[in-house]
């Protein structure tokens, strides 16, 4: 049995909207996109927390994950991630305890400290632009006992939430997220789908600082990370450019909707490698080239799970390309 047919596969989806699209189109997209994963036995659907980003339609990601929650019947649905120090703790167990409460066994929680947003959008957000860099632990701590069971004393109770027990877990493209769910002992989930870097020393604190808990006995780490299969490895890459010019934008401080593939991008040697190390772990081509690189990938990773950034143009090209990743292997259960 190979790694990959051992591994879970999951995906994340930020609910991209095409030019010339709405978002009300790229909700649908979503929708398509989660009924395809659920018919195909993906484990997770996440969604992710952005703001003020013309080309992303998930910015509220509560509303959407019930939304995608209701059209779908087993896979599991939830953030990747809710940035905590943009919300009131409470505000975010009533969420979740509502979506749980809605969807039993069927919700998780992941939570990250960055913005999701430029500094203006942070104000607008009331956010404090310190928030996360000091106070992370203490809104988690708050966070996880208004979700699960309320002590004697608690006077602020989550309804619904309190007793839900979401299961949460931790985000990061660095050490701290992977050394502070290391301390809890709570599942870790590392964002290499955008800041690949950092991912194997962050794995290596994740492990070997890890504490059993009440949540975990042993660590589990899933990765983030892109992946397109298309019939060949040249479409495949064709479809890639989609992804590229995305940050390649991002470089040029521009905020663009999802583009059209094209068959080369006029772009500076710096910013070909800028665009290289956002999209360092991608795994991208035919079946037979993406089966050997996921295996590679888990070689060297040894990752409990993987959560799959199919970032292309068409809806029709992104169901095929989970439909062609679905056909490597037959997923398996995971334990959360």
């Amino acid at each position: 049995m190979t790694l990959l047919s051992k591994t879970p596969l999951s995906i994340l989806d930020l609910a991209p909207i095409r030019q010339g699209g709405t978002a009300g189109e790229a909700f649908n997209d979503s929708v398509a996109l989660a009924r395809k994963a659920d018919e195909l036995g993906y484990n997770r659907y996440w969604l992710a927390e952005h703001h003020n980003i013309d080309g992303i339609a998930s910015a509220a990601t509560s509303v959407l994950i019930g939304h995608i929650a209701g059209k779908t019947q087993r896979i599991r649905v939830g953030s990747g991630g809710i940035m905590l120090p943009n919300h009131a703790p409470l505000v975010v167990a009533e969420q979740f305890g509502t979506l749980e409460t809605l969807y039993p066994g069927r919700i998780d929680l992941g939570l990250g400290r960055a913005p999701g947003a430029d500094g203006a959008t942070m104000r607008a957000l009331r956010r404090d632009p310190f928030a996360g860099v000091d106070d992370f632990p203490e809104r988690l701590e708050e966070l996880r006992s208004y979700l699960g069971t309320a002590s004697a004393s608690q006077r602020i109770r989550a309804v619904p939430g309190q007793d839900t027990h979401v299961p949460i877990w931790l985000l990061g493209s660095s050490g701290y997220s992977a050394q502070l769910a290391a301390r809890l002992g709570l599942p870790f989930a590392f964002a290499a789908q955008f800041a690949p870097g950092y991912l194997l020393e962050a794995l290596h604190l994740y492990r070997t600082q890890f504490r059993p808990s009440q949540v975990l006995d042993a660590p589990y780490a899933m990765v983030g990370m892109p992946v397109i299969v298309a019939e060949s490895d040249a479409h495949a890459h064709y479809l890639s450019t989609t992804a590229q010019q995305k940050f390649l934008n991002l470089h040029r401080g521009k905020s663009t909707k999802a583009l059209p593939p094209v068959e080369s991008i006029d772009w500076t040697p710096r910013e070909r490698a800028a665009v290289a190390q956002n999209l360092g772990a991608a795994v991208i081509g035919s079946p037979d080239s993406v089966r050997a690189g996921l295996e590679d990938f888990l070689q060297q990773t040894n990752a409990d799970e993987l959560m799959i950034v199919t970032d292309v143009y068409d809806r029709k090209d992104r169901l095929h390309s989970i439909e062609l990743l679905a056909a490597l292997q037959q997923p398996t259960t995971s334990p959360l």
